[in-house]
């Protein structure tokens, strides 16, 4: 998709436990009540991380974009430091926490990692988190996307953790006051439109989309349609 983001420079970093990012040690134990003894990597370390690695290239303001987990990160960046924000764009995902049946659902998926069994949970996120479309038409999608999933047995279980004790940010939503972008995925199984709809609310406005026939990795299915979306929505910035 950045590829396809002519005149824009865009810095692309490995979050921590991620790509050739490092877990880290020192991670909190004891936030998920559920897995009481998991580490838990915050919403907030990632956005901390994200905010030294500004630092480090000089950067003091920027305009971000997140998918999935990406977009709880940068709730978490808002929150953090609104000084540095310049504009918001969330490919599936969303300001609400986890409900119960999403807390239970990491509960188990921590314990299945910690049983030996991470491969067979890659292997079945890697189908769900690609839409039905996509998977008809481009049957090599899945297991590209599946050898891309790297994380180690640690930081699945941390990564587990830390998305299950991320706040609640629909009052933080009504206090952005700068331009957002939401690009929801019609097949997304994870996160529905209307729960992306509450970043409507953003006081600075808020561009939405729906491609109908997108899954949960929408940017990945079809990096073209997104990159036309958030590089006319990014040519306010300039």
């Amino acid at each position: 998709m950045v590829e396809r983001l002519d005149g824009v420079r865009a810095v692309i970093p490995d979050l921590r436990g991620h790509g050739a990012s490092e877990l880290g040690a020192s991670l909190p134990v004891g936030g998920f009540a559920s897995v009481p003894d998991a580490p838990v990597l915050t919403m907030e370390r990632l956005a901390d991380d994200v905010l030294t690695l500004l630092d480090h290239l000089g950067i003091a303001q920027a305009v971000f974009v997140g998918c999935s987990i990406g977009g709880y990160v940068l709730l978490a960046l808002w929150r953090r430091a609104p000084e540095r924000v310049r504009g918001l764009a969330f490919v599936c995902s969303k300001p609400q926490p986890d409900a119960e049946a999403n807390l239970a659902k990491r509960a188990d998926t921590i314990a299945q990692a910690r049983a030996g069994k991470k491969e067979a949970l890659f292997d079945g996120m890697a189908q769900t988190s690609i839409g039905a479309t996509a998977r008809a038409l481009r049957p090599g999608i899945v297991p590209e996307l599946r050898a891309r999933m790297t994380l180690t047995e640690e930081a699945l279980v941390a990564v587990q953790a830390g998305l299950a004790v991320r706040p609640d940010s629909r009052t933080a939503v009504g206090a952005i006051d700068l331009p957002v972008l939401a690009i929801c995925g019609g097949e997304d199984q994870g996160i529905a439109e209307a729960e992306m709809r509450v970043l409507e609310h953003a006081p600075g406005g808020c561009m939405f989309h729906v491609l109908p026939d997108a899954g949960h990795f929408a940017a990945y299915e079809q990096p073209e349609t997104v990159a036309n979306l958030l590089g006319g929505w990014l040519r306010q910035f300039a």
